[in-house]
């Protein structure tokens, strides 16, 4: 099956989708994640937004409108570490308040949207995570009925409407690229396929990624370009080699701690190595060590 080489998005979204022209294809995005039209007016330039010295946080807001002419705030972001859960209420917080113009009242607190692309999970157990795209919000459910608080009914136009905590509290999107098995079941599968991949198979038919895959062409590119975006792929193969060595040496130094609680226990040197997969000479070395502090060596 033939595949298409393309940018990777985290790349294409610092240098390429901020421009108006190439909105279209975040719309596709977002449309396909949140299923509805969503409609971007311009990017937010906070202080989140500016071109940063350190190139692994790329992050965009954007001033959108849903399929209902609300405004709302949807935030992008590619990270390659899964340790920011508050830094992710904080960037909402932010967002909620840069939203809001001087004098206004609280009824027009805009809505915002969290989407996380993550790209390497180092402080995750990979046992932890079950699925490729986590949702959530804050929701107010009766503890008794489990029915949701609706916090405002007016009547508009001849309709009621309703307001509960999920229309107002930020919701957020984690997807863990990593943990996408290949499976294309709707349009979003290939999506996060081209985040995987950077890279778009012959049989996808969604229009968004189509779009994607003509705009953010690899061999569309300027020479100048191509070499700036080779030159951030061999910076991104550094970072992941230098947290893969970090990883590495965390278990190792799980393994020898548990080595050495097991030899203070008591416990048979060989079942100690079979538990912690280290060597028995690795073992008897760690008991040596433990015999010399025990014995003020």
């Amino acid at each position: 099956m033939a595949i298409k080489k393309l940018v990777r998005f985290d790349w294409a979204m610092k240098y390429i989708l901020r421009n108006k022209a190439n909105f279209d294809v975040l719309e596709a995005f977002i449309s396909n994640l949140l299923k509805e039209t969503i409609i971007i007016e311009n990017v937010l330039e906070s202080e989140s937004n500016r071109e940063a010295e350190n190139r692994k946080f790329n992050r965009v807001d954007l001033k959108c409108k849903d399929s209902r002419g609300k405004q709302i705030i949807i935030e992008i972001q590619n990270q390659r570490e899964a340790d920011y859960l508050q830094r992710l209420l904080w960037g909402t917080s932010r967002a909620v308040v840069e939203g809001m113009e001087l004098g206004k009242s609280y009824n027009e607190v805009v809505k915002v949207i969290s989407i996380s692309i993550l790209y390497h999970s180092m402080r995750v157990d990979e046992k932890e995570i079950t699925d490729f795209i986590y949702y959530g919000t804050t929701e107010l459910i009766g503890m008794h009925t489990k029915k949701p608080l609706i916090l405002h009914e007016s009547k508009a136009k001849h309709r009621e409407t309703s307001i509960t905590s999920k229309n107002v509290f930020p919701e957020y999107y984690m997807i863990y690229v990593e943990k996408f098995e290949d499976m294309i079941n709707e349009a979003i599968d290939e999506w996060v396929y081209f985040f995987k991949h950077g890279a778009i198979r012959e049989d996808f038919k969604s229009p968004g990624i189509l779009l994607a895959a003509k705009k953010l062409d690899y061999l569309m590119m300027s020479e100048i370009e191509r070499r700036g975006y080779d030159d951030y792929l061999a910076y991104l193969g550094q970072e992941l080699g230098i947290l893969d060595t970090a990883k590495e040496e965390g278990r190792e130094e799980g393994r020898v701690l548990t080595a050495k609680a097991a030899i203070k226990k008591g416990l048979a040197l060989e079942l100690i190595a079979e538990i912690t997969e280290l060597s028995l000479e690795e073992i008897l070395k760690l008991q040596s060590d433990i015999s010399g502090l025990s014995n003020g060596v």
